[in-house]
């Protein structure tokens, strides 16, 4: 495997935060995993972008978030594949044009993402203030 791709692997392995079960746990002293879906900058993006609006095209995605057609299409695709959004492709006159939609299940896993993240603030500034 090479470097990069071992790099961007970790990145999307999911790290342990208690509260979630793990077989042959209490749910309450289980580790609780993040999204690696969701916790790439680029996808939380989109996500959140999608969340706040009913629909947004890609060409409205790509300048809310700054970035370029292929790393768009590589990060909405990711999206679509765990169907936390949806991808719909039509035409404007000869234009084409790409909507995306956040699906009950992606809004359903930005909200546990959310959740999750809402806890370990709460949990590190609860050390800090020791």
């Amino acid at each position: 495997m090479a470097e990069g791709s071992a790099a961007r692997k970790r990145a999307e392995t999911p790290a342990p935060v208690p509260g979630r079960a793990v077989a042959g746990r209490a749910a309450e002293t289980a580790p609780r995993v993040l999204d690696g879906i969701i916790h790439h900058r680029m996808r939380l993006g989109i996500v959140s972008a999608l969340a706040a609006a009913d629909s947004l095209t890609f060409n409205e995605l790509k300048a809310l978030l700054h970035t370029t057609d292929g790393n768009l299409s590589v990060h909405a695709r990711k999206l679509e594949d765990a169907q936390y959004v949806t991808c719909s492709k039509s035409f404007e006159g000869r234009r084409p044009r790409t909507e995306y939609r956040l699906t009950a299940r992606g809004r359903r896993e930005l909200q546990r993402y959310l959740d999750h993240m809402e806890a370990l603030i709460r949990a590190t500034r609860g050390n800090i203030a020791r």
